[in-house]
């Protein structure tokens, strides 16, 4: 299946590239309460999109990837969320990953790893947090013998247990690389111990490496320049991400009140039948509930164009760091809007239904319980207060990234 254009540009319209992977959300939609109900890890639905060439959607139509804009990549993104939330933040370190290896220029490692995607070989997962006292990473790297060797523990590796490569992050000598493990090797091990209430099927739980041998073709450097300009844009991405899963969650909560209401018979303290899709009151909370998400949406679609505009705009030098904060700037202003939003709307959903809402059979929690927990990755709070710095001081949000990314170890990351 290809979808970029005979130019090497974005699908002709995006219906068209949407209609070809919406009849593989529809069964990933379909399974979704029972995965939830059953906390049955969704491999089987991310082989479905490997194969369907998802994970190729960004990859330059060079190296036989889709070449899809980032605008549409965050629709279909929304689309997915809105069947089930929990395979965007799954996919979110390989989207990382091919992002990254996007804003580098001359990256030696381009054409073997766009390649390998692009031929729906490989996905790869996310394995940078730790778990630390220190401000810096524990995870090492080290030459011993002219070999290099990984040790280390990772937690939010999300991801990771579906995929078949890691992005991740160490120490090594007096400074940081990224890499990529491939996920079989001897000494990798992939738990699934994540415990949080919501998004409890992204397999964001511990990997551990114990004495892993690294080639040395898969460590990846960074000339500083380089870095900084490549971290404002692949953070803002990875915050899209989370976004995009929000503004998913909040479509799919329009369907399942429309589902609830509309074959319902009796509303709260009227006597005999009666039609709640009829009752003003109910029909004013789901159309609360249907202007949140469409504002949500718009919301993320163009913080979004925001940043593919000042990624598009790239020259390459000093006038380059400048435009990618601000666009940054931009993904945490709608990080500060979409969060509350969504919140809402998962809530107002019981609204509809009184006490009947609330049956564990219907699951409606598991929106807000998901919302909430992908509101709590990189807290908003921050981000809130660098917005603030920013409008009133012009301060470009560069000092606490460059605390997170010394944490974590990993060149280009961020959190979970």
């Amino acid at each position: 299946m290809t979808l970029a254009t005979s130019g090497g540009g974005v699908a002709s319209s995006y219906q068209e590239l949407a209609g070809r992977f919406r009849p593989i959300f529809e069964r990933i939609g379909a399974g979704a309460v029972e995965r939830e109900d059953q906390r049955r890890l969704p491999y089987e639905e991310v082989r479905w999109l490997k194969e369907a060439g998802f994970g190729a959607l960004r990859v330059p139509a060079e190296f036989g990837g889709a070449d899809i804009s980032l605008v549409d990549l965050v629709r279909l993104l929304i689309e997915l969320a809105e069947a089930d939330s929990n395979l965007p933040q799954l996919l979110r370190g390989h989207i990382g990953f091919v992002e990254t290896e996007r804003a580098r220029p001359d990256s030696p490692h381009k054409t073997e790893w766009f390649e390998r995607i692009a031929r729906r070989e490989i996905l790869f997962g996310n394995a940078q947090s730790e778990r630390s006292a220190t401000s810096g990473p524990s995870t090492t790297l080290e030459e011993r013998d002219g070999r290099l060797v990984l040790n280390g523990r990772k937690y939010y590796s999300t991801g990771t247990l579906f995929a078949d490569w890691i992005w991740s992050g160490a120490k090594f000598g007096e400074g940081t690389v990224g890499l990529a493990v491939p996920t079989a090797d001897p000494g990798v091990t992939r738990i699934d111990d994540w415990d949080g209430f919501g998004q409890r099927l992204t397999g964001s739980g511990t990997t551990i490496f114990e004495e892993v041998a690294i080639d040395r073709a898969h460590v990846l450097s960074w000339a500083e320049s380089e870095e900084d300009r490549s971290f404002a844009y692949v953070t803002g991405v990875y915050q899209l991400v989370l976004l995009a899963s929000l503004a998913g969650i909040a479509r799919r909560a329009v369907r399942d009140a429309v589902a609830f209401v509309q074959p319902r018979t009796r509303i709260f303290g009227m006597p005999g039948n009666a039609s709640p899709r009829d009752e003003p009151l109910v029909q004013r909370v789901v159309g609360r509930v249907g202007s949140i998400a469409f504002s949500a949406e718009a919301t993320v679609l163009e913080a979004a164009r925001r940043l593919e505009e000042a990624d598009l705009g790239r020259r390459f030098d000093e006038s380059d760091e400048e435009r990618y904060y601000t666009a940054l700037v931009a993904v945490y202003e709608a990080q500060q809007v979409v969060i509350d939003q969504v919140l809402q709307a998962t809530s107002l959903i019981f609204e509809v239904g009184g006490a009947s809402a609330t049956s564990v059979n219907l699951h409606l929690d598991r929106l807000w319980r998901n919302a909430r927990t992908i509101s709590s990755h990189n807290p908003a709070i921050y981000r809130e207060r660098m917005v603030g710095d920013f409008l009133l001081n012009g301060t470009l949000p560069k000092s606490l990234l460059q605390q997170t990314r010394e944490k974590q170890g990993g060149p280009v990351t961020s959190a979970g």
